[in-house]
């Protein structure tokens, strides 16, 4: 059975049983933490995103056991693994509130793709978010794609940094459904458009058809 993380079990028993019990029925995709996380040294993230170098994961955990906060493995075939400090009940609450509301009143979804570079400069950046923003206007899921080539697979916190730069540049359109995973040479996140972006696009679309 699937125990929530134990710096943040307060507060999720304060938010619900319902919730916890959410979270632990996806268990099977989560990613290894604390003392789950059996590497000898891992490429090490901070709280605040900062790329912090190579550590001991023993010296990882020391450090995120100071801040009171959860060392999560995001990126396992990574060589070392990467790692990051978090609060990861409070992560997975989050993101299963969000998901909850953005599954409501939603019936047949598609899902999009687009793919990215990790060294993609800043025009193509700036051209494949429009496009992701379309997809989640019209009510798709868009799942993000990092592909990496020959030595660019020793930096897999590049491909990261980019999927975080776009979920933080959507967040007031679209929640992450599916948080990043390397699966082969490619890099993964799943977003979804929020309720209320969806509603106001819609309110949108029916006024311009009223004009018409």
């Amino acid at each position: 059975m699937h125990v929530c993380p134990r710096r943040t079990a307060g507060f999720l028993l304060s938010a619900g049983y319902r919730i916890c019990k959410e979270v632990s029925a996806i268990a099977a995709q989560e990613p290894r933490l604390n003392e789950e996380i059996d590497v000898t040294e891992c490429r090490l993230i901070g709280y605040d995103g900062t790329q912090l170098g190579i550590y001991a994961v023993s010296e990882a955990q020391r450090i995120a056991d100071n801040q009171q906060l959860d060392l999560v493995e995001i990126a396992p075939n990574a060589d070392p693994p990467v790692c990051r400090i978090m609060d990861y009940g409070k992560f997975k609450y989050d993101q299963a509130i969000k998901a909850k509301q953005a599954r409501k009143n939603q019936s047949r979804v598609e899902t999009k793709e687009m793919k990215f570079r990790p060294k993609i400069d800043v025009g193509d950046y700036t051209t494949k978010k429009k496009h992701v923003l379309r997809f989640l206007e019209s009510g798709s899921k868009v799942k993000i794609t990092i592909m990496f080539r020959g030595r660019e697979m020793a930096h897999p916190e590049q491909g990261l940094t980019i999927l975080e730069r776009l979920a933080d540049d959507l967040k007031d359109v679209a929640v992450i459904e599916n948080q990043p995973k390397m699966e082969g040479r490619n890099m993964h996140m799943l977003i979804a458009p929020l309720p209320a972006a969806a509603k106001k696009k819609k309110e949108q679309q029916e006024q311009k058809e009223g004009k018409e």
